[in-house]
């Protein structure tokens, strides 16, 4: 690919039939992912609305019953993840991306006609499932669509939804909750409504997403390379149909993987706790269960505004390590402040208990910087979508442990579960420091490879500068020793490993 693109892109000329020298992708690529998400995360989080609905007294859930149905489709995403990293190099994007929204939809529908554990256990499952692959896909077609410089407010702009889903999920709740009915109790009107909503969605998905720049229906041929161009200095490749496993094993070998892992981890015990026990936890604040549901919607404001102000300081600053640390610090204050306050002095310590569950939203910035940092140091089609499968699985082991520390003996405090997420995500700050370090001596190792094999010891990162300029003219040398990206393996499927060009950010 990348012999085909140099003779079209060696200079910066408008002229042809192509608009201008950088089109950027158009909106629909992103309005897609931003709905699809935003659904995602309301089928994940309207479990927890129907248990302040009745939906533990009318399927018979008793015990640790409740944490385990939480717990199934993380469970499912665990189990389902190599074969999602295989199928997101495989298979077309937009084949694949309309069969994940159809199934977890129709799992999410049929949530609403089952009677006991063993029912709801099984539609959560399969609705773990066809979850597994998306949020992988998302960052692979990000990358795939977006410069790296680019990257943080995009992947904001859909995994902000997550506030937004909150938000809907808390006044359809609320509204749907009303309804009597005596067809259908309130929590299987609310997983019908959602379920059907994904339903419709998958073939809008299908006829609108492309799969990737060569194949885009948008784009006249001319248009293509110079959408190929833009990407070129990012060093990460455009996409590759074959599965590679020297990628797997080069990922294996990476103690960065295993920090991207453990990171992950840490951050989505925590996440796991709000989306499960957030509602249950206020429930303690108000006298009326349907009160529930709107008190939590200044929550998902807060995640909103948290996930763009969190991404765009890592876009403006190029730096995601100092933000992302930073960030988990009021996570830390508000875990200390709901185990340190006590309950039984309500009314006069509800303000307090309220701020503290508040500040766990700032929690929500942390997956897209991780998502973010992960892409933007990933190159090859393969590792990237392997070493995204395993960020999802340790997203998914998250909200399996996350349920699993609290225990409705513990309630309303639940004292063991919030000293161990103390504890989780003050390890999770020293985790990123240790990230940071890592990636700052890989580049210095970078810099002597370059060295070892004649070329200049650092290299100007054309992909993190705000505007786009073509690589081979563009590029202001910062001094003699400095040069742009050189870009022969810019389109190939080469990975970040074997690039001496490659430039990680951190």
């Amino acid at each position: 690919m990348a012999g085909s693109v140099k003779p079209a892109v060696s200079h910066t000329s408008t002229s042809g039939p192509g608009p201008g020298p950088s089109p950027v992708p158009p909106p629909v690529i992103l309005s897609l992912l931003v709905w699809v998400y935003f659904l995602q995360i309301l089928d994940k989080s309207v479990l927890a609305y129907g248990a302040t609905y009745g939906l533990k007294h009318d399927t018979h859930l008793v015990g640790s019953q409740y944490s385990l149905v939480s717990a199934a489709a993380p469970m499912a995403q665990l189990l389902w993840q190599p074969a999602s990293s295989y199928l997101i190099v495989r298979v077309p994007h937009r084949v694949l991306m309309a069969g994940l929204v159809f199934g977890w939809g129709v799992a999410q529908a049929a949530s609403a006609a089952c009677r006991d554990f063993g029912g709801l256990m099984a539609a959560r499952f399969f609705l773990g499932l066809f979850e597994a692959g998306c949020l992988p896909l998302f960052g692979v077609i990000t990358s795939q669509w977006y410069r790296r410089a680019e990257q943080p407010l995009r992947i904001a702009a859909w995994y902000g939804t997550n506030g937004l889903a909150t938000i809907f999920a808390s006044a359809v709740s609320f509204g749907l909750g009303q309804i009597s009915s005596p067809a259908l109790q309130p929590w299987q009107t609310i997983f019908l409504f959602v379920g059907l909503l994904t339903v419709v969605t998958a073939p809008l998905v299908y006829y609108r997403l492309d799969n990737d720049i060569p194949s885009a229906r948008f784009l006249d041929p001319y248009e293509k390379l110079q959408a190929l161009e833009r990407l070129r200095a990012n060093q990460t490749g455009t996409g590759s149909r074959a599965f590679d496993f020297s990628h797997v094993i080069e990922a294996a070998r990476e103690p960065k993987t295993y920090l991207w892992i453990a990171m992950t981890l840490l951050l989505n015990v925590g996440a796991a706790v709000t989306n499960t026990f957030g509602p249950l936890i206020l429930q303690g604040f108000v006298d009326h269960d349907s009160l529930t549901s709107l008190l939590n919607m200044p929550f998902g404001a807060l995640q909103f505004i948290v996930i763009l102000l969190a991404s765009y300081l890592a876009q403006k600053s190029s730096r995601k390590a100092v933000i992302l640390a930073s960030f988990m610090v009021p996570v830390v204050i508000g875990l200390a402040v709901l185990y340190a306050v006590r309950r039984h002095e309500a009314p006069g310590s509800r303000p307090a208990l309220l701020m503290g569950y508040y500040l766990l939203a700032f929690l929500f910035g942390g997956n897209p910087l991780i998502v973010t940092w992960i892409i933007g140091n990933t190159a090859g089609t393969t590792k990237k979508s392997v070493i995204m499968g395993l960020y999802n699985a340790a997203s998914a082991a998250g909200n399996i442990i996350g349920p699993l520390l609290f225990s409705d003996a513990d309630a309303p405090a639940y004292k063991p579960g919030l000293r161990a997420c103390l504890a989780i995500f003050v390890t999770l700050i020293v985790v990123v420091l240790v990230q940071w370090a890592n990636l700052m001596a890989l580049n210095k190792t970078q810099e002597m490879r370059r060295l070892r094999n004649g070329k200049p010891a650092k290299v100007v990162d054309l992909s993190m500068q705000r505007h786009f300029h073509v690589a081979q003219e563009d590029a202001d040398m910062d001094d003699g020793s400095s040069e742009p990206c050189p870009v022969d393996a810019a389109h190939s499927d080469l990975t970040d490993g074997r690039n001496d060009e490659f430039v990680y950010i951190y």
